[in-house]
């Protein structure tokens, strides 16, 4: 295949992946609204994924804290994945399927919400956080690719996207959580008006 039919190809493939997402609209309004009620009930959102994911974790996480369209103040919101002192140790002392775990037993408190990202849906590390999560009281938002995987079983709000390839399923979280912090955005902002 040449370049400029990959192109096209894959083009193709991500827009039809993107209308998609219409079919799952009503998990990630209420995944919105969940995160709404939290923040005004003056808890956070938790965030934590790894490789790909756990950038887009940082990314999500600097949205709600920084701005994302609107200029407003600061939503309270972090990342897990960020601190590597913390990922080092806690995962050299008590292994790498603990690393957001031992993180959110520090620093959640009951009402938190906790968005959890992973393309396959069974990342040790994450399913273990969810587990962990409910114990707390932390309303726990899976976002995975198609089927689940182990989060299903985890998690309070399952955002399955329909595709298997690990790209495609990466550039409709990040359409989703952008999607997830404008719907949170404006309404906070109305919220306070």
């Amino acid at each position: 295949m040449d370049s400029t039919s990959f192109v096209t190809s894959y083009l193709d493939r991500t827009s039809k992946l993107l209308l998609e997402l219409k079919s799952i609209q009503p998990l990630i309004v209420e995944a919105a609204a969940r995160i709404e009620a939290a923040l005004l009930d003056g808890k956070k959102v938790i965030f934590c994924g790894n490789g790909g994911s756990a950038a887009d974790a940082q990314h999500l996480a600097a949205e709600f804290m920084g701005r994302f369209l609107i200029d407003r103040a600061p939503m309270p919101a972090l990342s897990l994945t960020v601190d590597t002192s913390a990922l080092t140790a806690i995962g050299n002392d008590y292994g790498f399927e603990n690393v957001f775990s031992r993180q959110l037993q520090g620093i959640a408190v009951v009402g938190d919400v906790l968005f959890g990202m992973s393309t396959s849906g069974s990342s040790a590390n994450v399913v273990k956080a969810f587990e962990v999560a409910r114990n707390l009281g932390v309303f726990t938002i899976g976002l995975t690719g198609d089927g689940g995987g182990k989060m299903s079983l985890s998690a309070n709000l399952l955002i399955a996207v329909p595709e298997t390839k690990t790209s495609h399923i990466q550039e409709a979280h990040i359409t989703i959580g952008h999607m997830i912090c404008a719907m949170v955005e404006d309404a906070i902002c109305l919220h306070k008006q």
